[in-house]
């Protein structure tokens, strides 16, 4: 099972225990237990996807913090030519590292459509059913 989740603007393909790269959560501790509720969508081993609009509701992961770590440094460099301007700034972005718990989606068989697939007729069946005009 896996989900596609948003962090702050950002969207990440997220199985249970997977260790992710996110961007800075300031107000999380060393630990410290995530609840992301922002899942985008959600798929089983057997195929069966569940899409939100724009979020599925009954779905959450639960991640835990790790660690706040830095990227690699970033150089920004500006030139212009002919007219002794040069100036050269780097940048370390921060990051949260945190791991991937559980995946939860609520009430999951209703929310597949399983249900509702066997209740409607299919097309094919309706036209069966109906007599033929000549």
């Amino acid at each position: 099972m896996y989900a596609i989740v948003d962090v702050k603007d950002k969207q990440f393909k997220v199985r249970e225990g997977d260790t992710l790269y996110v961007p800075y959560h300031a107000g999380a501790d060393a630990d410290q237990e995530l609840v992301l509720d922002r899942v985008l969508l959600v798929s089983d081993e057997d195929g069966n996807t569940l899409l939100g609009t724009p979020s599925v509701d009954a779905a959450s992961v639960t991640a835990r913090v790790l660690e706040h770590v830095k990227g690699d440094k970033v150089i920004v460099f500006k030139k212009k030519r002919r007219k002794r301007y040069r100036v050269k700034k780097g940048h370390r972005q921060q990051y949260t590292k945190i791991q991937i718990e559980t995946l939860e989606v609520n009430g999951a068989p209703s929310l597949w459509g399983s249900d509702e697939a066997e209740a409607a007729p299919s097309a094919t069946e309706a036209s069966e059913d109906a007599p033929a005009e000549a």
